[in-house]
């Protein structure tokens, strides 16, 4: 199946004397060709057929294709497919699956002429009504004509069942702020307008690729004590502390320590295995920490903290008090913003965008369809994309590139919302199997995209920090959640898990603050240094999660984890938001955003 382009869809409909003019009407059919996955002649037959059969002929338009497809094409969808239509795509790819078959035995036939004679005596079974074809054979044979665009990359391109069949389609299962009355669908110009940046400066954000693989101790030690030292001078300063003392310094009096809490062991972290480790100016040693006379703590390896206490040998320090690090202020414009009566909407998801039994990316054209319905401002796209951890893509069973499965998902992405204008942002991940398998993670490149297409087209590093119309949002596609939620421990807090882990990673200023990092995340601790910090505490924090979906509010950020759009062979969920732009009082404050948000199921 050849890509669908406005030039072929011209070509047909002149074919058929049909004017066509308007260049967003034919974007609109190009559009609906993806959506409906059929070809440009036809998508035109049908027009001609659907336009002849009304009583004083309908104009080709952007009205009456809206009309056209209620009527016809999403009728073409729930039939099933005829055999006449199906014994069509078998018998056009036969000749060279039969070749395929015969090479193979060829090869197979040489092969064994060079075994030995117990091995060379196992010949292939003949196929035969009797003896039917091998699963390999009977899966070419199965499906000849593969979807490449964007539907399937693999040999098994049947569509998932249990994803089809799924219930609660459209189901709202969060919700946050004043939901009621909101109509959830972009300006009357999706994406006019819009100012998205990286908020750090092109110096300072991570653009291209970089080198890795090379990294001394010396220098992931230099980083982890100028996180210390920072921390340190910021809780020095909001709580009025004077000095602080040695972690292993002898003493009978009370005394303020600082240091990074880590285990004293390979395992996981307990009340009874915490060490607290101090930079070089407190001396650079670990002392173990009694925590029985804290009332309320909640410690994780990497955190750095303050603890008052006693250490009277030197050997164990018995905390009495804990200091924990404050967030950084939020963004505040130069120049004062007046407010925006239109809304901003934000459409937010996370891969895979596959189901984890085939290739077939029903729900990424079902995400289209949701983008071209609601036409959102900006749609912010978190991978993976191509996902490593998929079974098909482990066992190496697809008939293309890794990154040309990668380019046409993303093409499939632009063309099929090139008639909505919203503005795309790409973030990778760390199971794009295709991406660099490193953490900070560089943007994807995609020479392919043609200027028009790059105009609303961003791609972002993972982790960073944009500003979209003067809202910052915080973008991660790491699961640092699923990751701090299997080391933190914690006593007598009274808080829910995810608040305490989404508090930890605001105010330890960090988009991955836990060390050591897990074995699947490849730290590269001076590009982390750089550009895994948060600059400032973001309005939003994106952070997607294998763990439950919600949307909370903490110490003033709005933090969103929408979910992953597929959950094994089901659908998954997405995140939609409404926004207010800030608004900045008249003695230059900040005002918080007006925001509404919701999780959705797919």
């Amino acid at each position: 199946m050849a890509p669908v382009s406005a030039e072929s869809l011209k070509s047909e409909l002149d074919m058929f004397d049909v004017p066509c003019s308007d260049e967003s009407t034919l974007d609109k059919m190009v559009e609906l060709c993806i959506c409906s996955r059929i070809q440009a002649d036809e998508m035109v037959l049908e027009w001609v057929a659907y336009s002849s059969s009304a009583k004083n002929g309908v104009k080709l338009a952007m009205d009456t294709l809206e009309q056209f497809k209620h009527e016809v094409l999403n009728k073409r969808k729930a039939k099933p497919s005829s055999r006449k239509e199906e014994s069509h795509n078998r018998t056009r790819d036969i000749n060279s699956l039969h070749e395929l078959i015969k090479a193979e035995e060829e090869e197979d036939n040489l092969l064994d002429s060079y075994s030995t004679p117990a091995k060379g005596s196992q010949k292939r079974a003949l196929t035969t009504p009797e003896h039917p074809h091998s699963k390999r054979t009977a899966a070419l044979l199965a499906s000849p004509g593969l979807l490449l665009s964007p539907a399937s990359f693999s040999p098994s391109a049947t569509p998932s069942q249990k994803y089809s069949q799924r219930g609660g389609k459209g189901e709202v299962v969060v919700t946050f702020g004043a939901v009621q009355g909101t109509r959830w669908v972009g300006r009357k110009d999706p994406g006019a307008g819009v100012q998205l940046q990286l908020l750090e400066s092109s110096e300072d954000s991570l653009r291209c690729s970089y080198k890795f693989m090379f990294q001394r101790l010396r220098d992931v030690r230099n980083v982890l004590t100028d996180k210390i030292e920072e921390l340190g001078e910021s809780l020095k300063s909001h709580f009025n502390i004077e000095e602080f003392s040695p972690v292993s310094l002898p003493a009978q009096d009370s005394m303020t320590v600082l240091g990074q809490v880590c285990c004293d062991s390979n395992g996981k972290l307990n009340a009874q295995s915490v060490l607290l480790e101090a930079g070089p100016e407190q001396g650079g040693q670990q002392v173990p920490v009694d925590l029985s006379e804290l009332k309320e703590y909640s410690l994780f390896p990497g955190q750095v903290v303050v603890m008052e206490g006693m250490n009277t040998t030197g050997r164990k320090l018995v905390a009495s008090k804990l200091y924990q690090s404050v967030p950084l202020p939020f963004y505040t414009p130069e120049i004062k913003m007046e407010m925006d009566e239109e809304l901003m909407n934000v459409l937010v998801a996370c891969g895979p965008f596959t189901t984890s039994d085939t290739l077939t990316f029903d729900p990424l054209l079902d995400l289209i369809s949701i983008i071209v319905r609601d036409r959102p401002d900006v749609c912010l796209l978190l991978g993976p994309f191509v996902d490593s951890k998929h079974e098909q893509i482990e066992k190496a069973q697809v008939t293309e590139t890794f990154e040309a499965i990668f380019s046409r998902c993303i093409e499939s992405i632009v063309d099929g919302t090139k008639s909505v204008g919203c503005h795309l942002v790409f973030v990778p991940s760390q199971r794009d199997i295709h991406h660099h398998f490193i953490y900070p993670q560089p943007p994807f490149t995609l020479p392919s995209l043609s200027k028009d297409q790059a105009q609303r087209v961003t791609l972002v590093p993972d982790p960073c920090t944009l500003l979209i119309d003067g809202v910052t949002f915080g973008l991660t596609s790491t699961d640092i959640l699923f990751h701090m939620g299997a080391e933190e421990i914690s006593c007598g807090t009274g808080s829910d898990r995810f608040s305490r882990i989404l508090k930890h990673i605001l105010t330890q200023r960090s988009y991955y603050p836990l060390y050591p990092p897990v074995e699947e995340v490849n730290m590269d601790y001076e590009k982390f240094q750089s550009f895994g910090q948060m600059p400032l505490t973001p309005d939003l924090l994106i952070i997607p999660s294998e763990l439950r979906y919600f949307v909370k509010d903490v110490v003033g950020c709005v933090c969103v984890n929408p979910g992953r759009l597929t959950k094994g062979q089901v659908g998954g969920t997405y995140g939609r938001l409404m926004i207010q732009r800030n608004v900045t009082s008249e003695d230059g404050k900040r005002a918080s955003p007006c925001l509404t948000a919701q999780v959705v199921k797919i």
